[in-house]
C-alpha cells in the first residue's frame, strides 16, 4: 500500500476563477484522508475515467452505472476489496490534494449509490458485501468522505457499519482482521462523539493483539508476512488512540515494537520474507526493523530462524517449523524446512496461491507442499500441534530436534546446519519401527543435473547442489524427481502456478537427508555413526 502525493500546482490561474492550487488551498486536509491505507491502484483518475484494478488483476470498467454485484474474476480477494470502497477513496482524498470539486462529487455520488444498493440484511444484497473485513475496511473511505459530505445517508451508513463492528459474535479476536474492527469502529466513535464505541474498541484491541502477537514478539496466524501487516496496522490504531485523546496500552506498543525484531528474524538475506504459510515470496518488508543481536532465534509460536551473518546477501538462511497446529493462515508445514543458500533459494515451500475455494489451494496447505517427513502406512491428523525438544547452537552451526504425532506415532526430525562451508542435514524417524519418507522441493530455477546411487544433482547454469541419502549409514537409493504431476509445484506469487523439482526419497527406518550447495561432486562419507561432508564432521544423529 503506498500514500499518495500531495501535489501542489506551482502556477496560479488569473482570473476570477481561482485555479487549482488556490482551490486546493481551501480544502482541509484530514487524517482520515490522509495516510496509508490506499491501494497502488487504481489511481483517482483510473476511477474517474470509470476502470478500476484490484489485486493485480486486470481492470474492470465500471461504467457511469455501478453493478454492485459484479465479479468479473471470480475472485474473493477482488471481491472483498471492491466492496471495500476503497478505491472510491483515491478520489475524496484527490479533491483534498487539488481542490477539484468533481472528485468529490463522483466519491459522493458512487457512494450514495452503494448505500441505497447494499442495505445490510436487505434482500438481494450480496452476503460477503457486510463480512467483517469489507465492513472493517470500508469505514475509512467512509469516514474520509463525511469530513467534507455532511448527509443523513452516509452517518446513517456509518452507524450502521458500528452496529456491525461492536457485534460481538462478529468479532474476529485474535486475528488481524479483529485489529481492523478495532481501528473501524474507534474512528467512527471519535468522529461522531460515541465513547461508548471508543471504549469498546479500545478494550477489545488490547486482548486482541496479546492473542495475536506473542511476548516474543511472533505473530501467532502462522504466516510471517502478515507481521508486516498487522505491524502498519498497529500504528495506525496507536496514531487513532492518540487523535482521540486516549492512552496507548503499555501491551500494545511494546508487542508492536518486538514485531519488528519478528519482522527481522523471518526476512531472508535477500531483502524478501520467507514464504511460510500463505505467504507470498515477493513480500518485501520495506520497513526499519534494526539489525536483532541474534543470528538465530526459536519462537515459541513455533518458528526457528537462523542465518550467518546480518547484512549479506550471500548468507545462508534456514527456517524450521514446529508449535501449534494449523490455524489462520498457516499451512500443514510443521517440521518443515527452508533453506537459502550462496545468494539463492535451495529448498522452497510450494508458497501461497491465492484463497480461491480451488483444489489446488487446499493442496498447498497439505503436507505434500511442505518438506516434511511423512509416516509410511499411516494417516495422517490435521491440525497436530508439534514441539521442539532439543537444540545445540553456536555462531557456525547449529541443530534442533522437533517432534509430533500427527502421523498417530511419534515422528522426529533433527536438523543441523553447518555455515562457512554450507551443509544441512536431516533425520528423520518414527516411533514403533514404522519406516519414513520425506520430500525435498527445490526452486523453481533448479534443474536435475543427475540421479542416481542415492545421489541427486540440481543447477542452474554453472551452480549446483547436491542431495544425498543415508540410512544408517548406508547411502539409499531410489529417489524419484517429480516436475509438475502432482507434486512439482510452487506459487511464488499471487494466482502463480509454476512446476519444480521434487524430490521424493524412499522409505526407510531412518533417513539421513544432505544438502550441500555450491557443488555437485562434494566429499561426503558416513561411518562409525559420525558424517563428514568435505572435511566438516558432525554426528550422524545430529543432536
Amino acid at each position: 500500500m503506498r500514500r499518495l502525493a500531495i501535489p501542489l500546482a506551482l502556477m496560479l490561474a488569473t482570473g476570477a476563477v481561482a485555479g487549482p492550487a488556490q482551490a486546493a488551498d481551501k480544502v482541509t486536509r484530514t487524517a482520515e484522508c490522509q495516510g496509508d491505507w490506499l491501494p497502488g491502484t487504481p489511481t483517482a483518475e483510473d476511477v474517474m475515467k470509470g476502470e478500476i484494478s484490484l489485486v493485480g488483476l486486470p481492470a474492470y470498467k465500471l461504467g457511469k452505472t455501478i453493478d454492485w454485484d459484479a465479479s468479473p474474476y471470480k475472485n474473493r480477494s477482488w471481491e472483498f476489496v471492491f466492496q471495500s470502497l476503497r478505491w472510491m477513496g483515491t478520489l475524496v482524498v484527490e479533491y483534498e490534494n487539488t481542490g477539484e470539486q468533481r472528485y468529490l462529487d463522483r466519491a459522493a455520488e458512487i457512494t450514495k449509490d452503494w448505500v441505497e444498493h447494499n442495505k445490510y440484511g436487505a434482500r438481494g444484497t450480496q452476503s460477503y458485501v457486510w463480512k467483517d473485513h469489507p465492513v472493517s475496511l470500508r469505514t475509512q473511505p467512509l469516514l474520509c468522505l463525511s469530513r467534507h459530505v455532511n448527509a443523513s445517508w452516509l452517518k446513517d451508513s456509518l452507524a450502521a457499519h458500528a452496529k456491525l463492528l461492536s457485534n460481538p459474535s462478529l468479532y474476529k479476536k485474535g486475528h488481524n482482521h479483529g485489529i481492523d474492527q478495532d481501528i473501524a469502529l474507534m474512528g467512527i466513535g471519535c468522529r461522531y462523539g460515541r465513547k461508548d464505541w471508543a471504549n469498546l474498541a479500545s478494550s477489545r484491541l488490547t486482548s486482541t493483539v496479546k492473542l495475536d502477537v506473542d511476548s516474543q514478539g511472533a505473530l501467532m496466524e502462522q504466516a510471517p508476512r502478515y507481521a508486516v501487516y498487522v505491524y502498519g496496522r498497529l500504528q495506525v490504531a496507536m496514531t487513532n488512540m492518540k487523535a482521540c485523546d486516549r492512552k496507548v496500552p503499555g501491551e500494545i506498543a511494546e508487542r508492536a515494537e518486538a514485531l519488528k525484531t519478528f519482522i527481522a528474524h523471518s526476512t531472508m538475506p535477500n531483502g524478501y520474507m520467507v514464504p511460510i504459510g500463505d505467504g507470498s515470496a515477493e513480500t518485501e518488508p520495506k520497513m526499519e526493523t534494526g539489525t536483532p543481536k541474534e543470528e538465530v532465534k526459536a519462537y515459541r509460536a513455533g518458528y526457528v530462524f537462523g542465518r550467518t551473518a546480518w547484512g549479506k546477501p550471500e548468507s545462508a538462511y534456514y527456517s524450521i517449523r514446529f508449535g501449534p497446529g494449523m490455524k489462520f493462515h498457516g499451512h500443514e508445514d510443521h517440521l518443515g524446512v527452508t533453506y537459502y543458500a550462496e545468494g539463492r533459494d535451495i529448498l522452497v515451500d510450494a508458497g501461497f496461491h491465492s484463497y480461491e475455494k480451488s483444489s489446488y489451494r487446499y493442496w498447498t496447505l497439505s503436507p505434500e507442499a511442505h518438506n516434511v517427513p511423512t509416516v509410511v502406512g499411516a494417516k495422517f491428523r490435521p491440525r497436530t500441534a508439534s514441539k521442539l525438544v532439543d537444540t545445540a547452537s553456536g555462531k557456525d552451526r547449529q541443530a534442533f530436534k522437533v517432534t509430533d504425532k500427527a502421523y498417530g506415532v511419534s515422528r522426529t526430525r533433527s536438523v543441523l546446519v553447518n555455515h562457512g562451508d554450507d551443509v544441512m542435514a536431516v533425520l528423520d524417524t518414527a516411533s514403533g519401527g514404522k519406516k519414513v519418507a520425506n520430500i525435498w522441493r527445490f526452486a523453481p530455477s533448479l534443474k536435475v543435473v543427475s540421479n542416481g546411487g542415492g545421489k541427486v544433482v540440481l543447477g542452474d547454469g554453472k551452480f549446483k547442489v547436491t542431495l544425498l541419502q543415508f540410512s544408517s549409514c548406508d547411502r539409499v537409493g531410489g529417489q524419484k524427481v517429480e516436475r509438475g504431476g502432482r507434486l512439482g509445484w510452487v506459487s511464488p506469487t499471487y494466482l502463480s502456478k509454476q512446476a519444480t523439482n521434487v524430490v521424493v526419497s524412499p522409505a526407510a527406518k531412518s533417513l539421513l537427508t544432505v544438502i550441500v550447495p555450491g557443488t555437485d561432486s562434494p566429499e561426503v562419507s558416513c561411518s562409525g555413526g559420525k558424517v563428514t561432508v568435505n572435511g566438516v564432521s558432525f554426528s550422524a544423529g545430529l543432536i
